[in-house]
């Protein structure tokens, strides 16, 4: 009997289920961290007020942990109707589609929630790349990097057409724009800079690289079926 022998890798399945159960755990963490401030909102959100729920951070990210369920459960639908069509890959392909909306909408609407100053103070534009960076501190680098991360996981995922790393870049800098370019339009009170394009791009290509073994093969074109030989009669 050899005892050396090296032993078979884990089977796929119990792989996807550590997965999960880290992922359940690193979302517990996080939310017990930031219990606190989610509860200060809870009040405001169970009661429907606009203002100290839907206008700040807080309220934002309660409700983005709210609607979890009810996304998990249109998923299911999408792919369980995929499914009875015949549609292949149709779990991969409703999870992406659920996950891109669910994951992007929340930080847009952070975005575009109005300064103290909106509508008054006039609009800023700083286009000088690298200048606001120092000024966002930690926790704003981290927030401008998860703006468009779900839309650069999961689009590659969900559509082979951006399953390419430069065209990742180019969604999630132009998505970026069209952001920076509506704050700007309507006097939010904030700034339109440079360095929020070039974070939110960065972030977008960061989730793409980290889903890259789900999507790489989707990049591929198919290849030609072989030509057939002629054949020559005598």
């Amino acid at each position: 009997m050899n005892h050396h022998a090296s032993l078979p890798p884990p089977p796929r399945r119990l792989r996807g289920v550590v997965l999960v159960g880290l992922a359940v755990l690193g979302v517990a963490s996080a939310l017990f961290v930031v219990r606190r401030p989610l509860m200060m909102s809870a009040p405001r959100c169970a009661a429907g007020r606009w203002h100290g729920c839907f206008d700040t951070f807080n309220g934002v990210v309660l409700m983005t942990l709210v609607a979890l369920p009810l996304a998990v459960l249109v998923a299911w639908a999408l792919a369980r109707r995929r499914r009875a069509a015949g549609v292949p890959s149709a779990w991969r392909s409703s999870l992406a589609e659920v996950a891109m909306v669910h994951g992007t909408v929340p930080f847009l609407w952070m975005t575009m929630m109005p300064g103290g100053g909106a509508g008054v103070a006039p609009a800023r534009v700083t286009l000088v790349p690298l200048r606001d960076l120092v000024t966002m501190g930690p926790l704003g680098i981290v927030g401008n990097l998860l703006v468009f991360a779900a839309l650069g996981f999961f689009a590659p995922m969900r559509f082979a057409a951006l399953a390419s790393l430069p065209r990742i870049l180019a969604l999630g800098a132009g998505c970026s724009v069209l952001v920076e370019t509506a704050q700007y339009a309507l006097r939010l009170d904030r700034v339109s800079s440079v360095d929020d394009v070039l974070v939110n791009a960065a972030g977008a290509v960061l989730a793409a690289l980290a889903s890259r073994r789900w999507w790489a093969t989707t990049a591929q074109a198919p290849s030609a079926p072989p030509r057939p030989v002629p054949t020559t009669t005598r």
